[in-house]
């Protein structure tokens, strides 16, 4: 959530930063709500103040033993008139709320300008494009030639964008989420914690899924609502909702594995073919809490980490400046990793990792206590796939394929595949 100073102090800007994201945002609309507050609040002060200082006369009157009752009568009619302001005030407030919950985040100034995808701006690309000398196969076809990669008995147990892996596919996935936890904890130094894979509403409205994304969210039959995270970073994330963080104790940084479940409301018809958009996918998530001064050098580092799981494992790969119709709605800045897939010819997106400034901390509540002034202040909340386990599954099998649709082990995942070298 923006700070509500901006659109008071600066309407001008926010409109003008917010235009970069093709958002309307309606500045008169706003002005007219926050005149009403302003009214409104101004009218219920000054009577709380009202009947504080007939309270006081009310007090000495008693004091004095004299007859209070027309006293009582005053003030108990310039309670109901104040009890009515308190109401109208809270329903402005909660109106100015919904309209602030669906407002994204202002970009930061170095996200170039642009539309859709097609603006996004190359920063670096590393690792050679492999040259195999045959017709490379897609993770489909290397899956089911291999029996490994079952999406009619996911689609028998569940439903179409659900999928069985079998066998030593199965332990392939598994040895990439390990070696993942291993580089991040031991390398990069993460905490590795494991968290509740279904959410409150709370949890979901503070790092920015509710209530614009609900349609993507699977939604328990539950009362009060608990939703299936769509990622770890709704968990991961919500462990500082309402807490006010030692300035020691930061940064903090923190590594998940989880599954991830959404319902991909609004993308029928988009990666139908396969593994890439599935309802159900493994994750290892990274998120930093940050002092706000750290946040654009915690975001280069945060990426780097994600980049190093795909050095490891030798993948060719890209990273990409999100322009700013691309950028996500919570999101100030994203850099998308995105590896090459033989069998598409074609870099895929496999992390997104984003700096998203105080925009989820106001809505979390997420504070440090700066020791320059002894008071608490919004952290900086950051986070970033490092990195999708099922796309990664995917890059592996393509570009450590042969001939014959057998899929060489990459030597950093041969010590967790138990003496398995190659699948075929």
């Amino acid at each position: 959530m923006l700070d509500p100073r901006l659109f008071r102090t600066d309407p001008d800007f926010v409109k003008e930063q917010l235009t970069r994201r093709s958002f309307d945002f309606n500045a008169g609309s706003y002005a007219e709500l926050e005149a009403r507050r302003k009214d409104v609040q101004v009218k219920t002060q000054e009577l709380q103040n009202e009947r504080n200082s007939r309270s006081k006369v009310i007090g000495r009157a008693k004091a004095k033993g004299e007859d209070v009752h027309p006293l009582l009568n005053q003030i108990q009619h310039l309670g109901d008139e104040l009890k009515a302001a308190e109401t109208a005030l809270a329903g402005i407030q909660a109106e100015m709320e919904t309209l602030m919950e669906g407002i994204p985040n202002i970009l930061d100034e170095s996200v170039p300008d642009g539309n859709n995808e097609e603006f996004n701006v190359e920063i670096s690309r590393w690792g050679d494009v492999p040259d195999f000398g045959f017709e490379p196969k897609d993770h489909v076809d290397l899956g089911t030639q291999l029996k490994g990669i079952n999406f009619e008995l996911g689609a028998k147990i569940a439903s179409s964008r659900f999928v069985v892996l079998n066998g030593p596919l199965a332990r392939l996935q598994r040895a990439i989420i390990q070696l993942m936890l291993d580089m991040h904890t031991a390398e990069h130094g993460y905490s590795e914690t494991y968290v509740p894979f279904l959410a409150n509403a709370d949890s979901l409205r503070g790092t920015g899924q509710l209530p614009k994304f609900e349609a993507d969210l699977f939604k328990a039959n539950v009362d009060p609502a608990l939703y299936l995270i769509p990622t770890a970073e709704v968990p991961v994330t919500n462990i500082v909702r309402d807490v006010i963080v030692d300035a020691r104790e930061l940064p903090l940084k923190f590594v998940c594995h989880s599954p991830c479940f959404r319902s991909e409301a609004g993308a029928y018809g988009r990666d139908v073919r396969g593994m890439i958009r599935q309802h159900q996918f493994e994750k290892v998530e990274l998120v930093q809490i940050v002092k706000p001064e750290d946040s654009p050098n915690a975001h280069e580092e945060l990426t780097n980490h994600a980049e190093n799981i795909l050095k490891k494992l030798n993948l060719p790969y890209r990273k990409m400046l999100l322009c700013a119709g691309d950028t996500g709605f919570s999101s100030a800045k994203t850099y998308d990793l995105e590896v090459w897939l033989p069998g598409q010819g074609a870099y895929r997106e496999i992390s997104s990792c984003s700096n998203f400034k105080d925009f989820q901390a106001r809505r979390l509540q997420a504070r440090w206590r700066n020791p320059e002034t002894g008071k608490p202040e919004l952290v900086h909340t950051l986070n970033g796939s490092g990195l999708a386990a099922g796309r990664t599954l995917i890059a592996v099998m393509e570009n450590y394929q042969d001939a014959q649709g057998c899929i060489r082990i990459p030597d950093a995942l041969l010590p967790y595949m138990g003496g398995l070298d190659i699948i075929g």
